[in-house]
């Protein structure tokens, strides 16, 4: 029979270790771990190099202690696979990291305010220093504007009523921009396909749509609602298909948009040539599409970015003075749309 092995398991380093291989002092090591400033680049290329040579890894937790600070961020997400809700937590995590903070993630099923309050409780417990909400439905201001907390939270798309900083995609103006677009392009109107009740972005890109036409004094149409799947765009598309009268429509996301597209190519309608199509998201696959499509592009590391800035400055204290920040989208022009065809 086999013996068990009494070799000791190898110990971990510790911060000697690194000081002891660079040659330096404990206090020395600490300042390179911290970033602290007056070290010499030599001391400091020795320091690193240690602690490669070492595979050292900084005890989080002890240096907390001290520090009374964690580096890390809370985020409460909304458990959706929607392309918007996640690219945002996707944008929100790279711009923490990049700022060197670590991020722990609540994903909600639901965003009522007993369930927010819940999650926000939770990571408080984690001790995250600053808190992010994904706040994409009209649910979810209410929920944000309940919130207790002593520590510092900013909402991500949540409009401009919530009561806590707030960075958001301005939704209005680019349904605006995609409605104009097709105006200028000679089309006498522009019908719409909606996202579901209950979502700020359904509010803010119809908002941006009727303005747009009641600005040139365009006929109104009725609204087509979806549920931003391309299942409801199809649908919407086969109603919208059997009006020779359309010839152009706003989707207020791109998923709807290529449900619309297909209905379309099946009652033999060209696009762009009897009808014109937009999207909003610029989904990766929308590059792709047949016909490419026209959409509205919105930068999602830009909100990740400016949202963590403006959760450090809340941290710092000095962020009362940029409490709603509006991050602007841009039109991304393909072949889906065109010149309205002559009658």
């Amino acid at each position: 029979m086999g013996t068990a092995s009494t070799e000791p398991e190898p110990r971990q380093p510790v911060m000697a270790d690194v000081a002891r291989v660079a040659g330096v002092s404990h206090q020395t090591v600490s300042r390179v771990l911290n970033g602290a400033p007056h070290v010499r680049p030599d001391t400091r290329e020795r320091v690193l190099a240690a602690i490669r040579e070492l595979d050292y890894r900084p005890n989080s937790a002890a240096r907390a202690l001290v520090t009374r600070r964690s580096q890390t961020l809370g985020v409460v997400s909304f458990g959706s696979a929607l392309y918007g809700p996640a690219s945002m937590l996707d944008g929100i995590e790279q711009a923490a990291r990049s700022a060197g903070y670590f991020v722990s993630v609540a994903s909600l099923r639901s965003l009522d305010s007993r369930s927010v309050q819940e999650a926000v409780d939770r990571l408080r417990d984690q001790g995250v220093e600053g808190i992010v909400v994904i706040a994409p439905q009209i649910s979810a201001v209410s929920a944000v504007a309940k919130l207790s907390s002593a520590v510092p939270v900013v909402a991500v798309g949540s409009g401009s009523q919530s009561r806590v900083p707030v960075v958001a995609v301005d939704n209005e103006a680019g349904a605006l921009a995609a409605t104009r677009h097709l105006l200028d392009l000679g089309h006498e109107t522009v019908h719409h396909v909606a996202g579901p009740a209950g979502w700020l972005e359904t509010k803010t890109r119809q908002d941006g749509w009727r303005k747009a036409l009641e600005a040139v004094g365009a006929e109104v149409p009725q609204v087509q609602s979806g549920d931003w799947s391309a299942r409801s765009g199809y649908e919407a598309g086969l109603r919208i298909a059997e009006d020779r009268e359309v010839t152009a429509v706003f989707c207020a996301n791109d998923h709807m948009a290529l449900g619309l597209l297909r209905a379309l190519h099946e009652a033999g309608r060209s696009i762009p040539g009897d009808i014109s199509v937009v999207g909003f998201d610029d989904i990766p696959e929308s590059a792709y599409f047949a016909p490419p499509l026209t959409t509205v592009r919105q930068d999602f590391g830009e909100l990740g970015r400016r949202a963590l800035e403006l959760l450090v400055e809340e941290l710092a204290g000095v962020g009362h003075a940029r409490s709603h920040v509006l991050v602007s989208p841009e039109m991304v022009l393909r072949r889906s749309a065109g010149p309205a065809a002559r009658r």
